[in-house]
């Protein structure tokens, strides 16, 4: 069969009123004769399907063997994929994703439309054309011990990789080479903040630290840039040139300049009109999850208004969590977190089976609470089987047919939210506070604050290349805007106000599902709530 099967498979599938699992899809175009297979398949399936299963496929194969290694010509009925017990289990646990039973229920009791018949359903995927990358996921890379030797390596990295960035922008000196220089020369650094104050006369003064040493800069408080230092955050990467003091001991500032996306970035877009789904913050097993919102939002994804959104990119929180924050367990429809997950897997069955699904942690997920995050083990990654999702860790980049995605579950927001004034940094516009992450070229780059950082061989937390899409959530807001050109997008929830939120004056943005375009980057908002 021609490279184009699995395509026709679909198709010959759909026109007989039958959807497939990806699997069984390609273990039909890779046999040795796909249209018997096919055939033989769909014998072996029972005959209320309305899906193609894998082990419907797995009957007609075993069975063609068997004849084969017989040396048997007479054709023979293929057994019943329905009588095993793995079809048993199917039968009696059916997944809501692909339409087993017309009249099958979500986890709520809801009913589940059936995906392949009826006007406005979704029609056929072409999987072939689905491409997938994962960079920077450092899930099994985990190095650091939390000696002092690893936060010394992660912050040289850091200043290395970053300050490449600016080293060709300003002629840089080394902390201990300007403090030897004359008075009055022209200076220029490269390196960490480590230390933001104000004077007694109301300027600002900005000590950069380097491998050789720290060197003090004097920003004054009627130059331009002094509105700049009311975004720095200690231990961010930053350039400053300026003029010696009489006495060498100070720079008088008269450039500050960040890593920062250049202006004149392009992004790159998909060759042919397909969209991904970029949502975050489920929280299943809170009381507060909106199960008819996310019931209305899968219901949506097999209509034929859906049938280019091929990508679901989940940024975290996929529970809700066990002992996050206080007296939570009063808040929880399920106390133990393995069984959270184990309905969030029901949940995501409700999603059709041909979405490419990619989902990072979050800071209520069963992982370390330190970034970057490693993606989930070996015993959670059984239970979320739903699919076959990619997994990878917080952060990751996630190419979608050469659209650069970088995911973060994005905890650092609120530090940076905490520390700008509010006009720059708010929880109302949240990819305003996205901005600056950009700006400085790193997702979380204050250490010792409220977002724990774990030190390892590298720094995973720089942004090195130019996303074409930033995409965090953890706020529970909803917003979307371009920062030279990347998109930025904090996706919402789907979890109502909960007590917690109430007490810190947090009103989320619940429901919504942002749709991207990934061959123009223009975004839609789908509200379910």
């Amino acid at each position: 069969m021609p490279l184009e099967g699995p395509a026709r498979i679909v198709s010959e599938l759909t026109s007989r009123g039958y959807n497939a699992e990806r699997e069984a899809v390609t273990l039909i175009a890779s046999a040795e004769h796909p249209s018997k297979t096919l055939e033989a398949a769909l014998e072996a399936a029972p005959e209320d399907a309305l899906v193609l299963r894998t082990e419907h496929v797995r009957t007609a194969l075993e069975h063609e063997k068997s004849r084969t290694d017989t040396g048997s010509e007479t054709p023979s009925e293929p057994p019943s994929a329905g009588t095993d017990s793995s079809s048993t289990a199917a039968s009696q646990d059916p997944s809501v994703s692909t339409g087993d039973d017309p009249t099958s229920s979500t986890p709520d009791g809801g009913v589940v439309a059936d995906e392949t018949k009826g006007a406005g359903t979704r029609g056929p995927i072409d999987t072939t054309r689905q491409v997938v990358e994962i960079a920077n996921d450092m899930t099994g890379e985990s190095t650091g011990t939390g000696e002092y030797k690893d936060f010394v390596k992660v912050f040289r990295d850091r200043l290395e990789r970053l300050g490449s960035k600016l080293r060709g922008r300003v002629n840089h000196r080394p902390a201990t080479s300007i403090a030897s220089m004359p008075s009055g020369s022209e200076v220029a650094m490269v390196g960490l903040v480590n230390d933001v104050r104000s004077t007694a006369s109301g300027h600002w003064l900005v000590e950069l630290e380097d491998a050789t040493g720290t060197f003090p800069w004097l920003v004054m408080k009627d130059r331009e840039y002094a509105e700049l230092v009311e975004e720095l955050l200690c231990d961010e990467v930053i350039a400053m040139e300026g003029t010696l003091s009489d006495d060498s001991g100070i720079a008088f500032v008269d450039g500050m300049y960040f890593p920062d996306i250049p202006r004149t970035h392009k992004p790159s877009t998909a060759d042919r009109h397909v969209q991904a789904a970029l949502i975050s913050d489920v929280h299943v097993g809170s009381q507060e999850f909106m199960h008819d919102a996310w019931n209305g939002f899968t219901d949506w994804l097999h209509t034929e208004d859906a049938q280019h959104v091929e990508y679901l990119l989940i940024a975290g929180d996929m529970v809700e969590g066990v002992g996050i924050y206080p007296n939570q367990d009063e808040e929880l429809d399920v106390v133990d977190i393995y069984d959270q997950y184990e309905l969030f897997n029901e949940y995501l069955k409700q999603v059709p089976g041909d979405l490419e699904i990619v989902m990072i942690p979050g800071n209520h997920d069963a992982v370390r609470l330190a970034e970057p995050q490693p993606g989930f083990d070996e015993r959670l990654r059984g239970i979320m089987d739903a699919h076959d999702p990619q997994i990878v860790s917080n952060p990751s980049v996630v190419t979608l047919e050469g659209v650069s995605v970088l995911m973060y579950h994005g905890v650092s927001l609120d530090e940076v939210i905490a520390e700008l004034p509010a006009e720059k940094a708010s929880y109302d516009e949240p990819h305003k506070a996205m901005y600056h992450l950009l700006k400085k070229r790193h997702v979380a780059p204050q250490f010792g604050g409220h977002t724990r950082l774990a030190p390892e061989e590298k720094d995973y937390l720089t942004i090195d290349e130019v996303p074409d899409i930033f995409h965090t959530g953890h706020v529970h807001k909803l917003g979307f805007g371009k920062y030279h050109n990347v998109l930025a997008i904090n996706s919402g929830c789907w979890q109502s106000q909960t007590d917690f939120q109430k007490s810190v004056n947090i009103n989320p943005d619940s429901g919504y599902a942002p749709i991207v375009d990934l061959d123009t980057l223009d975004v839609t908002v789908q509200k379910f709530s």
